[in-house]
């Protein structure tokens, strides 16, 4: 018997899974079509575009034909498996522009502003630079910088963008991200930091009664 069946344990429902069972009390039921095999083409950074096409680990939909795409359909990997799509992406950190927030909350959404949801994914996040106005630490996504050191051609790309009129970003998180600068990614100490391992495999080792199926 549970107190909350969750169905599907892709990005949101790992997330509300976690939060869920947090009250030791509740007994939640996390259920996933997908694979539970933590697999190192999952935990591996470097394996990124592996599983594009295996279906392992990704649906592999394709969107209906539309005008805007020449009558075409186009292919939409959808992760399958826990953590869902956070299993699969490139770990690239960005929320998406401060306009697309607000403009939804112009639409008669309350609550879902560019400034309602910051403290939101300040609170989630667990920055190895640490918190600012933008960014959060001791949550529980793990969220890291590259060593510049290995990467000599894209300062060389980024040097000759801004030579040609680009602004440089230190922040592509923040109210302006028209520019050109260096990510941060959701990785921790080599690997893919994604729902499954931050949230729902957290949740399993504590002492919550979380059980995914």
């Amino acid at each position: 018997m549970f107190d909350y069946i969750i169905v599907g344990g892709g990005s949101a429902g790992g997330v509300l899974a976690n939060r869920l069972s947090e009250n030791v009390n509740n007994k939640v039921c996390l259920i996933e079509a997908g694979s539970a095999d933590s697999s190192v083409f999952v935990s591996t950074p470097g394996a990124f575009g592996a599983h594009m096409y295996m279906r392992k680990f990704n649906w592999g939909f394709n969107s209906q034909p539309d005008d805007g795409t020449n009558s075409r359909g186009q292919f939409c990997p959808r992760g399958k498996g826990l953590g869902g799509s956070s299993s699969i992406n490139a770990m690239v950190y960005t929320r998406g522009h401060s306009s697309d927030y607000d403009h939804w909350a112009a639409l008669g959404n309350p609550g879902w502003g560019f400034k309602d949801v910051l403290p939101l994914f300040k609170k989630s996040e667990d920055n190895e630079n640490g918190a600012n106005e933008y960014h959060g630490e001791g949550g529980l996504l793990s969220v890291s910088s590259v060593d510049r050191n290995y990467y000599k051609l894209e300062d060389m790309f980024i040097t000759a963008a801004q030579e040609a009129g680009v602004p440089f970003r230190n922040e592509f998180n923040s109210d302006e991200l028209e520019g050109i600068g260096n990510y941060q990614f959701t990785i921790k100490n080599g690997q893919r930091a994604g729902v499954r391992k931050c949230y729902i495999e957290a949740s399993q080792k504590s002492e919550r009664r979380l059980n995914a199926l």
